[in-house]
């Protein structure tokens, strides 16, 4: 159960951290500046995740619903399930 918990906190923090160091490109083209990123990190990293991920070509259509879901899993990631 313990390493269930800190997967659901760490894991999502993991793969921002080396996404950004892998393709920051990637980041400048979603982001201007530090902050929003920074506190995605903090509060809601799977929403970040989804965001860089659908955001450089603009968030459309079928996009909003991958965004809704990281939305429900970060809560759901807070919220202890």
């Amino acid at each position: 159960m313990c390493l269930v918990i800190f997967a659901l906190i760490f894991g999502p923090r993991f793969v921002l951290v080396i996404w950004w160091l892998l393709d920051m490109a990637r980041w400048s083209a979603t982001f201007d500046t530090f902050i929003v990123p920074f506190l995605g990190f903090l509060l809601l990293p799977w929403t970040t995740i989804m965001y860089v991920l659908v955001a450089p070509g603009g968030v459309t259509g079928i996009d909003w619903l991958w965004m809704a879901l990281a939305v429900a899993g970060d809560f759901g990631a807070l919220g202890g399930g």
